[in-house]
């Protein structure tokens, strides 16, 4: 069993090596938003007496790469399935949960690389991490979401054939989660009709742990931010492995 999820992590880390371009772009979009952000709103989140609106923004932004870089390692269940690779793996004399465990691990490392490359690009911008000693645990909270959402997308491509049509409702999906994360605005002050949202919203506290971990702020506290993302692994987990179970190929 273990062997099985080694070859399958290590088929996910050498795609990932192998193409440069796709880890390339990957990155655009974070930095994009960095940027943008940073510049276009740094000022004013200052006078408002926010603070150093790139310590705020960092962790969403490292977030932002974890979980969309996850969430599409979904898409590589539908490529293998079209092109015969799925159906190979799937008569080994192996539990379906193995292979889908080895996939989601590899995903998952794949999406932590990716959040580890953004983290490294921010400090050369100037970002600096409010304490070394807690770095582990940004990364653990890196691995939480990348886990969760790496099964979830695992788990809609299961009940998928069609590539194209894939990235159209992830995007339907975690851009909503993302943008009602607190990722790029804070939670405090949110009018009460809307403040119950963010507590529904997982990427919520993968956000809040890493900026904690990076920043020292929290809005939910990191022990309840670990708990709920521990919860939600066991939910996204259980469901991706019984639609993985039932591909038919």
């Amino acid at each position: 069993m273990l062997k099985v999820i080694y070859i399958l992590w290590l088929r996910q880390m050498k795609r990932y090596v192998r193409s440069k371009s796709r880890m390339i772009s990957s990155l655009g979009q974070p930095l994009l938003f960095l940027f943008a952000l940073w510049f276009g709103f740094g000022p004013i989140f200052q006078k408002a007496g926010g603070g150093n609106y790139l310590d705020f923004i960092v962790p969403g932004i490292i977030m932002m790469g974890v979980l969309f870089t996850s969430m599409f390692m979904g898409m590589e269940v539908i490529w293998d399935r079209q092109f015969g690779f799925l159906k190979e793996t799937l008569v080994a004399p192996v539990s379906r949960f193995t292979i889908m465990a080895g996939r989601t691990l590899g995903g998952a490392t794949v999406a932590v690389a990716q959040g580890i490359i953004i983290f490294l690009i921010t400090l050369l911008v100037g970002f600096r991490p409010d304490s070394l000693m807690m770095l582990p645990l940004a990364f653990l909270f890196m691995f939480m979401i990348s886990i969760l959402f790496t099964a979830l997308g695992t788990a809609i491509a299961s009940v998928m054939e069609d590539m194209h049509a894939f990235p159209i409702i992830i995007n339907f999906l975690i851009m909503p989660l993302f943008f009602l994360s607190g990722a790029l605005f804070p939670l405090d002050g949110l009018p009460e009709s809307v403040a119950f949202i963010p507590h529904l919203d997982p990427v919520a506290y993968g956000v809040d742990g890493l900026r904690f971990s990076l920043a020292g702020i929290t809005h939910f506290g990191v022990g309840f931010d670990f708990l709920v993302l521990a919860a939600c692994i066991v939910l996204a987990s259980a469901a991706g492995a019984f639609l993985f179970s039932r591909i038919q190929v």
